[in-house]
C-alpha cells in the first residue's frame, strides 16, 4: 500500500470551492482557525472576498479566487493561483454543489444538466488539478463532498442524487488508479445527511410549497469536522449522521421495501405546508451566484450538534482498541478469581484429610 504522509493542519494549504456558504464556509472557519492556509473559491465575488478580508483581518493567510468549477478555465486558473500563493495544495476540498426540487418531467434538462456541471464535472475537475499538483510534491488529500444520496436517490431531487451518485462511482475510480500508480494521495468521499445550511434556499425549485429538509438535521460544523478528519488521517469515507448508515443498509438490505419507503415518504417529507413564494422554477442558484455568506439556514425547528456514527467513524480504532483491552482485562481477572477459587478448594480438601487422619489416631 502507497505510504502517504499527512501534515497537521496548522501546516497545510487547503483549497476549499463553494466557500462562501453552508459546509464550505463552515469548513475554512474551522480549518483557519487551525492555521491553515486558505485558498477559497465561490462564483460570488462580494462574499467570497469579504470573508478572506474577515479572516486576513483575524491573522489567518487567505486568498480568494472567483471560479465557476463546471468551468475548466476557471478551475485551471484556481489551481495556477494556489500554487502561485503558497507553492503547494496539501488539501483539496470539493465541496460546491447546487441541486433543484421538483419532478423530473418539471424540472428542465438545462436545470438538470447545470446540477451535473457543477456538482459532478466540478468534482473531477477539481480532484484532476488537484492530483496534477500533488504528484508533483510529497502527496496530499483529495476531498470531495457527496451525499447520502450517493447510495438512495430520492423523489424530487433526482438528478442531484444521479450526480452524488456519479461523484461516488468517480471517487471510487480515481483512489483506485492513484493507487495503481503508487501515488501518495488520499482520496476521501464524505456522505452528508440532512444539514443546516442555505442549500434549499439557493437550490431552483418547481413546486408549490417550499422546500424542507428531511429531518433529522444536522449541523454544518460536523461535516466541516468530518472533511478535516480527513484531511489529517487516511479515510475512505465518512457518512454525517447516522440516518445516512441506515438509508444505505435498508437500501442494501431490503431495496424493494427501501423503494417503496422511498416513493410514499421522503417526497413529502421534503415539502411543508408553506405556499412557495415568487412561483415555481425559479433557478436562484443554479445559473447565477446567489448567498450572503451564512453556514446556516435560518428555519430549521432542530439541529442535532453531535453524531454518535460520525464520532465512532473517526475514533473506532481507538474503541475498539480500548474494548479489547477491557475485555482482556475482564478476561484476566476471571482468570484469577478462578485460579483463587481452585486454590481455596484445595485448602479445603488438605484440612479435611487432615482432620480425618488426626480422627483415626
Amino acid at each position: 500500500m502507497t505510504r502517504i504522509r499527512l501534515r497537521p493542519l496548522r501546516a497545510q494549504v487547503m483549497v476549499i470551492t463553494g466557500a462562501t456558504s453552508g459546509i464550505g464556509l463552515a469548513t475554512a472557519m474551522q480549518a483557519a482557525d487551525a492555521g491553515a492556509r486558505l485558498v477559497l473559491a465561490a462564483r460570488n465575488r462580494e462574499p467570497l472576498e469579504r470573508i478572506a478580508e474577515v479572516l486576513r483581518n483575524k491573522g489567518h493567510e487567505a486568498r480568494a479566487v472567483v471560479c465557476d468549477v463546471g468551468n475548466e478555465d476557471q478551475v485551471r486558473q484556481l489551481e495556477a493561483t494556489a500554487v502561485d500563493t503558497f507553492g503547494r495544495v496539501d488539501t483539496w476540498v470539493n465541496n460546491a454543489g447546487v441541486s433543484a426540487y421538483g419532478t423530473l418531467d418539471d424540472i428542465p434538462l438545462a436545470e438538470q444538466r447545470r446540477i451535473f456541471e457543477t456538482d459532478f464535472w466540478g468534482v473531477v475537475l477539481g480532484s484532476l488539478a488537484a492530483a496534477r499538483i500533488m504528484r508533483r510534491q510529497d502527496g496530499g488529500v483529495i476531498v470531495n463532498v457527496g451525499s447520502v444520496l450517493s447510495d438512495r436517490a430520492i423523489p424530487l431531487q433526482v438528478p442531484y442524487a444521479a450526480a452524488k451518485h456519479a461523484v461516488k462511482g468517480f471517487t471510487d475510480g480515481l483512489r483506485m488508479e492513484l493507487l495503481r500508480e503508487g501515488a501518495p494521495i488520499s482520496v476521501t468521499l464524505i456522505k452528508p445527511t440532512s444539514i443546516d445550511t442555505p442549500y434549499k434556499e439557493h437550490a431552483g425549485a418547481h413546486l408549490d410549497r417550499e422546500p424542507t429538509n428531511p429531518p433529522p438535521v444536522y449541523d454544518a460544523d460536523l461535516v466541516a469536522d468530518a472533511i478535516l478528519h480527513a484531511a489529517t488521517h487516511r479515510t475512505r469515507v465518512l457518512s454525517v449522521g447516522g440516518g445516512a448508515r441506515l438509508m444505505t443498509l435498508t437500501r442494501h438490505l431490503f431495496p424493494g421495501l427501501s423503494d417503496l419507503v422511498g416513493a410514499k415518504v421522503f417526497g413529502d417529507l421534503q415539502v411543508t405546508g408553506v405556499p412557495r413564494g415568487g412561483g415555481g422554477g425559479r433557478h436562484q442558484g443554479l445559473f447565477r451566484p446567489v448567498g450572503r455568506g451564512r453556514v446556516h439556514n435560518t428555519s430549521e425547528a432542530y439541529v442535532r450538534r453531535f453524531s454518535t456514527y460520525l464520532f465512532w467513524q473517526k475514533h473506532k480504532t481507538g474503541i475498539v482498541a480500548l474494548a479489547l483491552a477491557a475485555a482482556g482485562l475482564a478476561w484476566l481477572a476471571n482468570q484469577e478469581c478462578e485460579r483463587r477459587e481452585r486454590e481455596r478448594h484445595r485448602g479445603w480438601h488438605w484440612r479435611s484429610r487432615h482432620r480425618r487422619r488426626h480422627r483415626l489416631w
